[in-house]
């Protein structure tokens, strides 16, 4: 191992790393907290504001995978429509198999310079865990409860206040609700048999009224729908432990602004208001997206690559240069206390600075658990409980 991988291995680094992230992260949600009273006063000041602060956190993410982990990312797409990527509004749909997919799709926004003002349907849970759940909500990301009846009323108001957004936006989606594992494949495809569904070997059956309500509402604001299948070369198994310890992934994400449902394999632009609007026709829509992206999986894992034009959008010095100065601004004073600290001698102070090491440590473990496929939702067992009663 060289000393450079060797340094990215080691626990310190990681510590100082996640200790800049928690930091500057609690600090931009401080001045997000401020910026609260533009909204009665300039609501579009206030959003591009906060598109900015929400991309200083984000995209310290981003720089982990990119510039830390030096992961590769591979785009497979159209020429055609590359194009169009980051300049128009889109709805973008991706499986959801890696601890690190959404780390990806973060990636994608990023190297077209919309990460700032991503959104995203997400869990309830999420809004409440600080830095990354604080930011989505100064982002108006919507946030729902997985209670169809319960959420409805209010993911619709959430997804209306966006016609007006002033910037462009892609609206990222997991339309399977959780992510694939085996054992909630099988409880998906025993509810497929149920309902007269074609089976899926790789993904598991999408919920349909989130995103039939997404295209409702934004319809007329989306330009499009980006279909994303994201895989990993030599089958690896990326974690996000994995990227902070430096490990290098090769992630190929195919992308198809053109879609074509009915047509295996033909690639031809379906803007968004071509998509059905009626829930159920939506619904059947989607439904056979599934069964195409699962055909493109199947060849995937075949021949290990897809059929589009590969390409790899050049890295922006963006998030490493933000990350910087993060770094600069909190280190310096870091090392400061710590050498005051040591110079005075002091046990309780030491102690004091060790238990607060600890504090963090764990604190650092729990963030990365939260993307752990083993700690994901129980979401996918609930039809199976609701079936058994």
């Amino acid at each position: 191992m060289d000393i450079v991988g060797f340094l990215k291995s080691q626990f310190i680094c990681h510590l100082l790393i996640c200790y800049i992230f928690i930091v500057s992260g609690l600090i931009i949600n401080f001045i997000q907290l401020f910026t609260l009273i533009l909204w009665p006063i300039n609501k579009q000041l206030f959003r591009k504001i906060n598109c900015r602060l929400a991309y200083c956190i984000s995209s310290q993410m981003v720089m982990l995978l990119e510039w830390w982990s030096g992961t590769d990312c591979t785009l497979y797409t159209d020429p055609e429509s590359y194009h169009k990527y980051g300049k128009e509004n889109a709805i973008v749909i991706l499986n959801h198999n890696f601890e690190i997919d959404f780390l990806c799709g973060w990636n994608f926004c990023e190297r077209f310079g919309v990460l700032g003002s991503s959104k995203v349907l997400a869990k309830k849970e999420l809004s409440y865990m600080p830095i990354i759940g604080w930011m989505w909500y100064f982002l108006e990301i919507v946030f729902c409860k997985r209670k169809w009846e319960e959420d409805r009323k209010t993911v619709v108001q959430k997804l209306l206040n966006l016609r007006d957004y002033p910037e462009n936006f892609w609206f990222l989606i997991h339309c399977e609700g959780t992510r694939f594992t085996e054992q909630k494949h099988q409880i998906s495809m025993k509810v497929a048999e149920a309902k007269g569904l074609p089976k899926l070997k790789y993904h598991l059956l999408p919920r349909t009224k989130g995103f039939a309500v997404t295209v409702q509402c934004l319809r007329n604001v989306v330009s499009a729908v980006y279909d994303s299948t994201l895989n990993f070369r030599n089958n690896e198994n990326p974690t996000l432990l994995g990227v902070l310890n430096g490990k290098k992934y090769h992630a190929d994400l195919y992308v198809r602004q053109v879609i074509h449902i009915l047509i295996p394999f033909k690639l031809e632009r379906i803007p968004l208001e071509d998509v059905p609007e009626d829930e159920q026709e939506c619904s059947t829509w989607l439904h056979k997206l599934y069964q195409e992206k699962d055909a493109f999986q199947e060849e995937y894992y075949r021949t290990g690559t897809y059929p589009a034009v590969p390409t790899v959008p050049p890295r922006r010095p963006w998030t490493l240069l933000n990350w910087l100065f993060w770094a600069l601004l909190l280190l310096y004073p870091l090392f400061q206390l710590l050498i005051n600290m040591i110079n005075s001698g002091s046990s309780l102070t030491l102690a004091s600075f060790a238990f607060v090491i600890i504090i963090a440590s764990v604190g650092v473990r729990w963030m990365i658990g939260v993307t752990e496929i083993n700690k994901g939702s129980t979401y996918g067992n609930n039809d199976c409980k609701q079936k058994q009663k």
